[in-house]
């Protein structure tokens, strides 16, 4: 798997679940459902959120890639199993690893915008938000039928007055459109916040090493 697919996944990691704001419907615990196309090739993928910890986890040919990362955008480790060639890996970055991912992130501020529509059933409102380091303006569609916990680690989405149901993705000069598909609550199943005893422990440059990055 090239690492150029895996940054636009760790991107996309940081805004699965990005905000908490004054909506209909309250979730402590569930599951986002998300499309997205990484690399040309359309991903499915799945977001499961509690009050301090999420993960994200997608395939990609015949890996299980899940990315787990706390609420206080501190932590975050990048679990890889690929069953065919029995690889079971766990990177973790460090902390600066970390505070250098979110460095990288934009800066946005947000003009709300009067168009509305419905996207997977939610009711959404425009907003444009506009990059302050690059001038870069994106389209952005926010609800506020419901209320999700801060567990992802997208501080440039929190300020714009919404859950976002369809948005942009930023990783590392990338980037990636991204539509919510669904949002149902409910418990993750067990397990999927922490790294199982049977996954290899290794750095993020050996992730890197690993699926041919430079």
């Amino acid at each position: 798997m090239n690492f150029k697919f895996l940054n636009v996944a760790l991107g996309l990691a940081l805004t699965a679940t990005a905000m908490s704001a004054s909506a209909q419907k309250k979730y402590t615990e569930g599951i986002v459902a998300l499309t997205t196309n990484m690399r040309g090739q359309q991903v499915d993928a799945k977001g499961y959120f509690r009050a301090d910890s999420s993960a994200f986890t997608f395939t990609a040919g015949p890996a299980t890639i899940k990315i787990l990362t706390d609420a206080g955008g501190k932590s975050m480790a990048v679990l890889v199993d690929v069953p065919v060639a029995s690889i079971k890996k766990a990177a973790i970055a460090t902390p600066d690893e970390v505070d250098q991912a979110m460095a990288e992130m934009p800066t946005l501020t947000f003009a709300p915008g009067t168009e509305t529509k419905q996207i997977s059933g939610f009711n959404c409102k425009k907003v444009v938000a506009t990059d302050t380091k690059t001038q870069k303006t994106y389209d952005l569609w926010i609800t506020n039928d419901i209320d999700v916990p801060i567990t992802g680690i997208a501080k440039y989405y929190r300020a714009a007055g919404g859950f976002p149901i369809q948005y942009t993705s930023f990783s590392q000069g990338q980037t990636t459109e991204v539509t919510v598909k669904s949002v149902t609550e409910g418990k993750a199943p067990a397990g999927t916040f922490g790294i199982p005893a049977d996954f290899d422990k290794i750095s993020m440059d050996d992730l890197k090493a690993m699926s041919g990055g430079r």
